[in-house]
C-alpha cells in the first residue's frame, strides 16, 4: 500500500511538471528552430509538401515530453506558423490515466487546412482537442505517403517519433494555450 502511494505522489508530480508552462520553458529561438527542423521533417514525407502549401497555417510542436506511471502527463511549446513565418507561440499538455510506464517523445504538426478553423483557433482563450474542435490524425500509408483521403478535413495532425510518421494515435483531450514570448 505505501509503495501504492509512492508510485501516485510521484505520477501526479509528472503530472504537474509537464502541465506547467515553467516547467520545461524553452526559448524562442530553440522553439523556432524546432519548428524549421520539424517541417522539413514533414515535407520529407511524400505528400507533406502539398499539406504545407494548401494549408492556412500549421502548429508545431517540435518536441512533446510524455511521462507517466499509472498518471501520466506531456507538455511541449511550439509554434504557429503562418505563410512561412511564425506568428505566435503555444504550449500544448494533456493528461492521462490507464496503464502506462515510462516516458516518450513526440513531434506534433497541426495543419489548419480551413482559414475558418485557423481564426477560430487563433480568437480562442485556449484550446481543447476534441472540445473546441476536431483533429484529424494522419497517418503514413503502405507506400510511405500521406494518406491523402484525410487531408480534406479542417484540421489534420501529424505526429512523428523518432523512427518517423506515428500510426493511430489520438490528441483528445491536448489543451493548447498561447505564450507570451
Amino acid at each position: 500500500m505505501k509503495y501504492k502511494i509512492l508510485i501516485i505522489a510521484f505520477a501526479a508530480s509528472l503530472v504537474v511538471m509537464f502541465a506547467s508552462g515553467g516547467a520545461i520553458a524553452v526559448t524562442a529561438e530553440n522553439i523556432d528552430a524546432g519548428v524549421r527542423k520539424s517541417i522539413d521533417m514533414l515535407k520529407s514525407v511524400n505528400g507533406g509538401k502539398e499539406v504545407l502549401k494548401s494549408s492556412a497555417g500549421a502548429l508545431v510542436f517540435p518536441a512533446v515530453f510524455k511521462a507517466g506511471i499509472g498518471l501520466g502527463g506531456e507538455y511541449g511549446e511550439g509554434a504557429l506558423v503562418i505563410n512561412g513565418k511564425i506568428v505566435d507561440y503555444y504550449s500544448t499538455a494533456a493528461a492521462s490515466i490507464g496503464f502506462q510506464l515510462g516516458g516518450q517523445k513526440k513531434t506534433i504538426i497541426i495543419a489548419f487546412m480551413d482559414k475558418n478553423a485557423l481564426e477560430s483557433f487563433r480568437n480562442s482563450s485556449g484550446w481543447k482537442v476534441g472540445a473546441d474542435a476536431s483533429v484529424t490524425v494522419v497517418a503514413v500509408g503502405a507506400d510511405g505517403s500521406i494518406d491523402t483521403e484525410k487531408t480534406n478535413r479542417p484540421i489534420v495532425a501529424f505526429v512523428f517519433d523518432q523512427k518517423g510518421l506515428m500510426y493511430n494515435l489520438t490528441l483528445e483531450g491536448s489543451k493548447i494555450n498561447k505564450l507570451d514570448r
